[in-house]
């Protein structure tokens, strides 16, 4: 996430290695942009959150992005483990999740947009959702507004066979601020609707240190407001990228 102000030059041109660190955290609204081509990020985190039925505790959160040409990257969701103390039932890990993305060009000064492409495979836990398969499409965008001012939303559409819940459409919008070259603020509204079942919509704030090109560290918090969502919870991670594999 780098938020805020897009420069005009670069708004309508691939990623490149000279500029900075763009990660899909820590808000859920992921960057609008690719990595570089032959960059590899990995974007790590861990979670603490506050549930109706107990503290719950999951990462490493972690997602691998490589630039394979201009404007277009692969990646993948490594499974990431959840926990509850007082419930047991409650643990084990997601699955692995692949996609594909591409960033659009020739979209008016200041706007980004790309589509992504991707499916949850049947690798990991019944109690955390990992026992089915889930493609989804994604349409994550970025507007300049000016003064260092972005709006960010996305939209997701998961499709999950077999369920209650057969679909799952989720909705984020986020007004997030830069403050120089590596610090950045944002604060979000997330929104999940399922099919047959009770929404959750949350309140998520945070922000991220680029303390030097490649590597930034960030933090999240929120809570929910509805009875499907978390009564709050705090999350912090650390991603970095690598340059020149290709």
């Amino acid at each position: 996430m780098v938020a805020g102000c897009i420069d005009p030059a670069h708004a309508q041109t691939c990623p490149t290695t000279g500029d900075q660190i763009d990660t899909d955290r820590p808000d859920t609204t992921n960057s609008s942009e690719v990595v570089p081509r032959g960059s590899l990020q990995l974007e790590n985190g861990v979670n603490i959150a506050d549930w109706s039925d107990g503290t719950r505790l999951d990462g490493t959160n972690s997602r691998l992005r490589l630039g394979v040409a201009d404007c277009a990257e692969i990646l993948v969701d490594i499974p990431d483990y959840s926990f509850s103390p007082r419930d047991a039932g409650t643990r084990g890990f997601n699955g692995i999740a692949p996609a594909a993305k591409l960033e659009l060009q020739g979209l008016p000064e200041g706007l980004q947009a790309s589509v992504v492409v991707g499916t949850g495979l049947p690798t990991g836990a019944s109690s955390n959702g990992g026992d089915t398969t889930r493609p989804y499409l994604q349409i994550p965008w970025s507007q300049e507004i000016g003064d260092g001012f972005g709006i960010h939303g996305m939209l997701t559409e998961t499709w999950i066979p077999g369920q209650r819940s057969d679909s799952l459409f989720e909705e984020t919008l986020s007004l997030e601020r830069e403050f120089g070259e590596s610090l950045d603020a944002f604060i979000e509204y997330v929104g999940d609707y399922p099919q047959h079942q009770t929404a959750s919509q949350i309140l998520n704030f945070g922000g991220a240190w680029r303390f030097t090109r490649l590597q930034q560290v960030d933090f999240h918090a929120g809570f929910g407001f509805t009875s499907a969502a978390p009564r709050s919870y705090l999350g912090l991670g650390y991603s970095l990228r690598v340059d020149g594999l290709f």
